[in-house]
């Protein structure tokens, strides 16, 4: 029994005869030759490998003969070689990554110190079909093997078969020679004999003549043998020329120091975008555009220090159909030497791979996008190891956490960070996405480490490995706080504007109801009442109408603006006049009169009014109310200043946020908290700034300011 370390049978059913045809060849145990060492090294420089094979594959030994970049080894186990399960398909037996393999899990090549990662192998096939053994590369690292790769090696496995019928045909010739000579000699020995014994052997010259006549025969039979080996040895140089010429690699000889193109096969002269015409003239004659670039010189450069050059995707300009294009190539300047050692030719072997350089770059323009998108919408990438825990998180994933781009972040110090309510959900929803690979999908509360409360919206998708195990949960996340604040105060507002309008509605309604009790009775003294109550009903409920509208045309962006040119101050002194007639505070006019903006005169209008309404709601302490004009360099400043309690420096940043109400001292005010947000609105659409200045127990500065948009005004 053979050792076998791949757990599959590596004996194919005709074993027995494929052995009886690999020995008739009698190339086993036989020392390297230099036609067989070629076919291996061209292997590797076409492949740009670091190991070739030339392997025939014993009972239980699998021999090379030859031998490119494995040291002084000539044979190895048949239970452990690779080879060994080349001979069982006609096809090339390819292991782009062989750790990935099955059957090569417990290979001792594998696992062990030599690391084989990379393994391809074509039979040699005998002319009556027999897998005798393989023409392999071999590399200690992954690679894509294409068809073209494919083909490309089959056609090498196939002229390295026809070397060895060559030489078992010259094996062949020679013992035929060698059974002639021997002939010949027992022939001169009994000319020897009749010559002595000449006088007594007459009768048998008869006899002997017709052994040399069919001695004479074979020596021409061998003569012509060697004819037909000739012939054959041109065959195969024909076909191996022809193989080359067709090869979808581009392949090229450049000779002597001008570097004059000797060979040039047609995949060379598609990439150089040339015809066989420049065949047999110098390189730079030949494709004038590489004069300037570096290659030439590499060129003369190897040619002169007889060092390999190797090429990794480089950038060429190449002339195709008069224009210059960028092309990238993988390539080797390979010199070919005297038997002095000195170089007399360049073998040139390229492989363009423009179309992945583009790709990559296309590749990388799309993740730079892909940056620059979740860069704008401040979402985090992140990439969490299922089987660890591990989680590999982008800067702006962590900063959605409150914590810094060094935090080294796990699954365990995330559900450290969720608010426990929260934890046992997360879990079953990625529970749930890898059970029915489907997306995961959570939103949950978070403690920053300052001890701030934050919302976080996550998305993502589990991967699963060959066994179909979950491996990563791949996704994104986004602070969503803002919005859940949003919707929070959208609800309040929901619940504010539905209490506020139902108020005037009910004491109107009430009213009405009370006026239709008394119609017959005109002259009633509750009517007079009961009219009053019901205009200031119709009143708030106007003005809660108006907000509402106001509003929806900011939020659809149909609020229109019909500028004028116009003195502030004279609006200022205007506006308001409900408030002077109530006579609780008083309204006083500061600053330069004499100031004028170009604006829409009841929008500032109805931004004032909301400022001193708001003064008057907030600080009705304040006697006094100040509307100040000031004119600056390039705008006009309006403030309305009152002299009432201040607010919390907290709370001021969301004054003009939609929605927002401020609490003063758990005091209930009526609104709908919409009117600084529309003032903000109004202001914004003049291409003006709007702000408020406050100091608790000192009063509050509500400002707004208007650019010069008239030149005239500045004069």
């Amino acid at each position: 029994m053979i050792e076998n370390t791949f757990g599959i049978n590596i004996l194919p059913e005709n074993e027995t005869a494929r052995l009886e045809a690999l020995q008739r060849y009698r190339i086993t145990d036989t020392p390297s030759e230099d036609s067989f060492d070629g076919i291996a090294r061209l292997a590797t420089q076409i492949f740009n490998v670091p190991i070739s094979l030339l392997s025939l594959v014993d009972a239980e030994s699998v021999f090379f003969k030859a031998n490119i970049g494995m040291g002084k080894a000539k044979e190895a186990n048949r239970g452990k070689s690779l080879c060994a399960l080349a001979v069982l398909d006609h096809e090339v037996t390819v292991f782009e990554d062989a750790l990935k393999e099955p059957c090569l899990m417990a290979n001792p090549n594998v696992i062990g110190d030599f690391g084989l990662r990379f393994y391809a192998g074509a039979p040699l096939i005998t002319h009556d079909g027999f897998l005798i053994g393989t023409l392999c590369i071999i590399d200690q690292k992954t690679r894509d093997f294409s068809q073209s790769d494919r083909k490309i090696l089959e056609g090498l496995a196939a002229t390295a078969m026809e070397q060895i019928e060559l030489r078992r045909s010259s094996i062949d010739t020679i013992d035929e020679l060698k059974k002639a000579n021997l002939q010949l000699s027992h022939i001169e020995l009994d000319l020897k004999s009749a010559i002595e014994e000449l006088a007594t052997i007459n009768e048998e010259m008869e006899a002997t003549n017709e052994e040399l006549n069919a001695a004479n025969e074979n020596v021409s039979r061998s003569y012509d043998l060697t004819v037909t080996l000739n012939k054959n040895l041109q065959n195969s140089e024909l076909r191996l020329k022809s193989f080359i010429s067709k090869a979808p690699i581009a392949f090229g000889i450049l000779t002597g120091k001008d570097l004059n193109i000797e060979v040039a096969n047609d995949m060379i002269l598609k990439v150089w975008g040339k015809e066989k015409k420049v065949i047999g003239k110098p390189l730079a004659e030949a494709l004038p555009e590489l004069i300037g670039q570096p290659y030439i010189p590499i060129l003369e450069n190897v040619f002169e220090t007889g060092e390999t050059y190797l090429g990794d995707t480089a950038n060429v300009k190449i002339e195709t159909d008069g224009i210059l294009k960028d092309c990238y190539f993988d390539f080797i300047y390979e010199p070919l030497k005297s038997e002095e050692g000195r170089t007399v030719a360049i073998i040139v072997i390229a492989n363009e791979v423009t179309d992945r350089i583009f790709k990559k770059n296309e590749l990388e323009n799309f993740n730079q996008q892909m940056e620059i998108a979740l860069h704008a919408g401040q979402l985090g990438s992140y990439n969490l190891d299922l089987t660890t825990g591990e989680i590999n998180s982008s800067a702006q994933c962590k900063a959605n956490y409150g914590l810094p781009n060094d935090f080294k972040f796990t699954f365990d110090k995330l559900m450290q960070i969720v608010v426990p309510e929260y934890r046992d959900s997360i879990k079953e929803k990625i529970n749930q996405s890898v059970e029915n690979h489907s997306a995961f999908h959570a939103e949950y509360l978070v403690k920053w480490p300052d001890e701030s409360l934050h919302w976080i919206n996550a998305s993502g998708l589990p991967s699963f490995n060959a066994e179909g195990i979950a491996t990563h949960m791949i996704g994104v996340t986004v602070d969503i706080t803002k919005r859940k604040n949003y919707e929070t105060q959208k609800d309040d507002f929901l619940s504010i504007a539905s209490h506020e309008l139902k108020t005037p509605i009910t004491s109107l309604k009430a009213s009405i109801q009370l006026l239709t009790r008394l119609k017959d009775r005109p002259t009633h003294e509750m009517i007079p009442k009961l009219i009053d109550q019901s205009a200031k009903s119709l009143e708030k409920l106007s003005a809660l109408v108006d907000e509402l509208l106001n509003l929806n045309r900011l939020s659809g962006g149909q609020l229109e603006l019909t500028k004028e040119t116009f003195t502030v101050s004279e609006m200022l002194d205007t506006c308001c006049n409900d408030i002077r007639i109530a006579g609780k505070h008083q309204l006083i006019l500061k600053g330069d009169l004499e100031a004028a903006v170009f604006a829409d005169i009841q929008r500032i209008d109805q931004v004032v009014v909301n400022f001193v309404n708001n003064a008057v709601k907030y600080a009705p302490t304040s006697e006094e109310i100040h509307l100040i004009v000031e004119k600056l360099d390039d705008r006009i400043k309006v403030t309305v200043r009152d002299f009432g309690e201040g607010i919390d420096p907290e709370i001021q940043p969301f004054l003009f946020d939609r929605y927002y109400r401020a609490n003063h001292n758990g005091k209930k005010y009526s609104g709908l908290g919409l009117g600084l947000y529309i003032s903000s609105e109004i202001i914004k659409r003049h291409e003006g700034e709007i702000g408020v200045e406050s100091t608790v127990g000192e009063g509050s500065s509500f400002w707004f300011s208007l650019p010069f948009q008239d030149k005239a005004l500045l004069n």
